[in-house]
């Protein structure tokens, strides 16, 4: 059953599937949270690679924005 979205929740950016198989490849495992802390941290990065183009006078985000 999917979680409910509480106020100013978001969409995940991840798939879930991809990380957990990647840290699983490191013979690793993922607690519950790391999605939803990896999605957050993406967020976070767009957020100021979209400011610094901005602030820049561009419309399109570039991978040096990041």
């Amino acid at each position: 059953m999917a979680k409910k979205k509480g106020a100013g929740a978001r969409d995940l950016l991840v798939v879930q599937s991809k990380l957990k198989d990647y840290i699983k490849g490191k013979d690793m495992m993922s607690g519950a949270e790391v999605v939803e802390a990896a999605s957050r941290i993406l967020y976070a990065k767009l957020d100021m690679a979209v400011k610094r183009a901005q602030e820049n006078g561009r419309k399109t985000v570039r991978a040096h924005d990041l």
